[in-house]
């Protein structure tokens, strides 16, 4: 009896470090590529150091300055209010037009709805940057548009200016998000049993009451993947800014991925620049893990 329980006990252990075996793989992979890498950022921003001499030691100086200078915290700004246009616009416009292609999924219009929608997320975004800056440039589609229909006295360069770059960079990241969502949420209602939706008129509700009673509930989950995607597409966005402003005019637009950018490459502060990389770190994951939490709650 005691052999044989000591196989079992053998067994178990065997299988236990064989599973172990196929996860070292990816964790080495893992921790070469994504730990490493951040140890090393946490290292720099440590020190004053110009990427070729020689470092000084200045232990919390550099986060000191990204957390009091004015200029930092304004771009820092300049995230959060992206998360606005790539967040909760796309978010908005998805559950409706969700609610709308969901209704003709089983057709031909569904299906072109559904492929026209997602083409921004293959589409690079250099080119959709590129594409933008010309639809929104003085001589471009939007101003020849407003001008034909009379408002040509609102024309203006939407990404040349103070007031609207930033909403015109913003609108750019919707575009480019909405597809995304909508193909999230478009699947998460064909996960809703019918039979709910039956119950809900049954009890007199109409398309309103249940879209909140029924669909908005049973979409906790796909929301929550919506907008964890879409917060880190904000406050980590760089390319979109990158080719459709280069953070101007001045620093209207330019946020912490362009900035940290220019820290290191341009001005030669690698130490400051890693201390924003850590504190653009620390707050992707303040304003994701509630986001993680309310959707697990969900369930």
């Amino acid at each position: 009896m005691s052999r044989t329980a000591g196989k079992v006990v053998r067994k178990r252990r065997g299988t236990r470090w064989s599973g172990w075996l196929f996860v070292v793989p990816a964790l080495a992979v893992y921790g070469f590529f994504v730990l490493k890498p951040l140890l090393t950022t946490f290292q720099y921003s440590l020190y004053r150091w110009d990427g070729i001499g020689p470092s000084e030691w200045v232990g919390l100086d550099n986060y000191r300055t990204v957390l009091t200078d004015p200029d930092l915290l304004e771009i820092i700004g300049h995230a959060f209010v992206l998360i606005v246009f790539f967040s909760f616009v796309p978010v908005v416009l998805g559950l409706f037009v969700a609610s709308l292609i969901h209704r003709v999924s089983t057709g031909a219009l569904g299906t072109a709805a559904r492929t026209v929608l997602f083409l921004p997320q293959v589409i690079p975004l250099v080119a959709a940057g590129i594409a933008w800056s010309w639809v929104l440039s003085t001589t471009g589609m939007v101003n020849q548009v407003m001008d034909a229909i009379g408002l040509g006295r609102y024309t203006r360069a939407w990404l040349g200016e103070f007031g609207t770059a930033l909403p015109a960079v913003g609108i750019i990241g919707a575009w480019v998000m909405l597809g995304l969502c909508t193909i999230l949420l478009v699947t998460g209602m064909s996960k809703i049993d019918p039979s709910l939706y039956e119950a809900a008129r049954i009890d007199g509700a109409g398309s309103v009451r249940e879209f909140f009673a029924v669909t908005l509930p049973s979409l906790r989950r796909e929301i929550g993947i919506c907008l964890t995607v879409t917060v880190i597409a904000a406050l980590a966005s760089f390319d979109i800014v990158y080719i459709s402003t280069s953070g101007g005019p001045g620093t209207s637009t330019t946020v912490p991925g362009l900035e940290i950018y220019r820290l290191a490459f341009a001005q030669r502060q690698v130490g400051l620049a890693s201390a924003l990389a850590v504190v653009l770190m620390l707050l992707v994951l303040l304003c994701v893990l509630p986001i993680q939490r309310l959707s697990r709650e969900g369930k």
